[in-house]
């Protein structure tokens, strides 16, 4: 039987690292040449993590992390239920913004915590508006 107050606690900390890990990946895509627009966009059916531009796109950003791989790579967490979450954060962004008609694209950034320095991968065009996988 799981212990409410070390659940909670856990949750916590998953909270915790979770925001340290978007802070990470925010600063390492402003070093790959991203902008970032806007932290956090939530609404009651989703959220996105960063809202950035490259170029002249859009770019709406989850970002995933792990520890380790014993549990799979970070990539592997994004679920077509969660890519949904993200486009309905990100269409309500760019409604409020007179963005619909804007260039738009779905990235996620893993990052890799752990012993040593944070790794990252990007993945551009991870799922499209429909939160089907990549294009």
């Amino acid at each position: 039987m799981s212990d409410p107050v070390s659940d909670g606690a856990d949750q916590t900390d998953r909270r915790a690292a979770g925001r340290a890990a978007e802070q990470l990946a925010e600063a390492w895509l402003v070093s790959q040449g991203y902008e970032v627009l806007d932290r956090n966009h939530t609404t009651r059916r989703g959220e996105v993590d960063l809202v950035c531009r490259e170029g002249g796109v859009i770019c709406f950003v989850e970002v995933r992390s792990r520890t380790g791989e014993a549990q799979g790579s970070p990539l592997e967490t994004i679920t077509p239920v969660k890519a949904r979450r993200v486009v309905a954060a990100a269409t309500d962004w760019a409604w409020q913004r007179g963005k619909l008609d804007a260039a738009l694209r779905f990235d996620v950034v893993a990052v890799r915590l752990g012993e040593g320095e944070p790794s990252f991968e990007l993945v551009r065009n991870a799922f499209d508006a429909h939160g089907q996988p990549g294009l």
